[in-house]
């Protein structure tokens, strides 16, 4: 590979690292052509670095199509990072600054045998009393982070806990075309928004969080009372929370194709 030594060498592994990053970005296999437009660089450049990351096992050619795919080596580089990554250490390590990016209390839920768990609660100043610890369960279709696993988690697991929660008071739900309507929008935004849920006076915002495999593994989400936490869908909570959300995700191996 061109350019072995001092700057030139820094720069030819950053150039080698974008054409497997932009690989991976979109979808793991792609033309020369695409990928030297992807770069922004002549064909014969972009060749001569795929035959370079070739000979490393990073990058491999389709004898047939001659498209150009993740190498076995940069999978196993990749699998050997993603076991040392702990979904629930990564939400530990970031809620706490998160909560005090936004100066309110935030929590993260996973999903358990009963439903949508929370896991860890990182509280702010801005003290909001809530009925829950961790290890609650909250409801599906009630809650913003219930709404995010709605999105998100298949509807052969989720529908029981749906017909569960239909069988109580109206009131505590929205309506079927509702929720459709919200599920639509959650997934529309990346975020999940519910006022006074709960507990009247206290709103939430949530967001998905996702592994490796395109899977939730995750909702992080902020609480804070009405009169004092943003809510606004451009507003400071809602963004801190989406970048936060799509930090963690990336961490985990998650390649957004949008």
């Amino acid at each position: 590979m061109a350019g072995t030594s001092g700057r030139s060498g820094v720069q030819s592994v950053a150039i080698a690292a974008r054409i497997l990053k932009i690989l991976a970005e979109e979808g793991g296999e792609l033309p020369l052509k695409d990928l030297a437009a992807a770069t922004g660089m002549p064909r014969a450049k972009v060749h001569r670095y795929l035959a370079s990351l070739r000979s490393a096992g990073l990058v491999a050619q389709d004898a047939e199509t001659g498209l150009y795919r993740i190498g076995s080596t940069a999978v196993m580089v990749g699998l050997v990072g993603l076991g040392r990554l702990s979904p629930v250490r990564q939400l530990q390590d970031m809620l706490p600054r998160l909560r005090d990016q936004i100066g309110e209390t935030v929590t993260a839920a996973i999903w358990g045998d009963m439903g949508p768990t929370i896991i860890t609660i990182e509280e702010s100043d801005h003290l909001v009393t809530m009925n829950l610890r961790i290890g609650s369960v909250l409801p599906l279709s009630g809650t913003a982070i219930g709404r995010v696993f709605l999105a998100y988690m298949p509807t052969a697991v989720t529908k029981r806990f749906v017909a569960a929660e239909r069988r109580g008071p109206a009131s505590t739900r929205p309506s079927q075309r509702e929720l459709a309507g919200l599920i639509a929008d959650i997934r529309r935004r990346r975020l999940s928004r519910a006022h006074g849920v709960l507990l009247p006076g206290v709103d939430a915002f949530a967001a998905p969080v996702f592994d490796y495999r395109g899977d939730l593994v995750a909702v992080i989400c902020a609480v804070g009372h009405t009169d004092v936490m943003s809510t606004r869908w451009d507003g400071p909570v809602a963004k801190a929370l989406d970048v936060a959300a799509r930090e963690l995700s990336q961490r985990l191996g998650f390649v957004s194709q949008r």
